[in-house]
């Protein structure tokens, strides 16, 4: 299974927001959609840092209340790490486990084509393992 299966049945909708927006701002985003990270896109839409609940998590930690007010440039993850439509649900996981992260956005021609989470690979996953042991079950009862 690869990402663009993933996307065809979740969708390709990703919630997005500016460098310039406030922390506090992305907390109402988070909260509203019910989402654990947003992209932060400039102005030509491509990805500049993502925003997760971790990011902010931290950001308080380190600076206290005072960094609701801040951009999200001063607290985001700059360095984010992408993948496009082609690459397998075990490409990904490799890379979702190494890099200790829970979203990927995907990215074709340099431009965002939707996100994949932790939870959309190992939905995917155990979909697949489901549709192996069916399989399995259905040529051992054949045989």
């Amino acid at each position: 299974m690869t990402v663009n299966e993933i996307l065809l049945h979740k969708g390709s909708k990703v919630i997005t927001i500016e460098p310039t927006a406030t922390v506090a701002a992305a907390v109402r985003m988070l909260v509203e959609h019910r989402i654990g990270a947003l992209l932060v896109t400039g102005a030509d839409h491509r990805v500049v840092g993502i925003i997760s609940e971790r990011d902010v998590v931290r950001a308080l930690d380190e600076m206290g209340a005072v960094v609701l007010d801040a951009p999200l440039a001063e607290v985001m993850t700059r360095k984010v790490v992408t993948c496009d439509r082609n690459e397998t649900i075990a490409e990904i996981m490799e890379r979702i486990t190494t890099g200790r992260f829970r979203h990927v956005p995907v990215i074709e021609h340099g431009q965002l084509v939707g996100i994949v989470s932790i939870g959309d690979v190992v939905k995917a996953r155990l979909g697949e393992l489901e549709h192996e042991q069916n399989a399995l079950r259905e040529y051992i009862r054949t045989a």
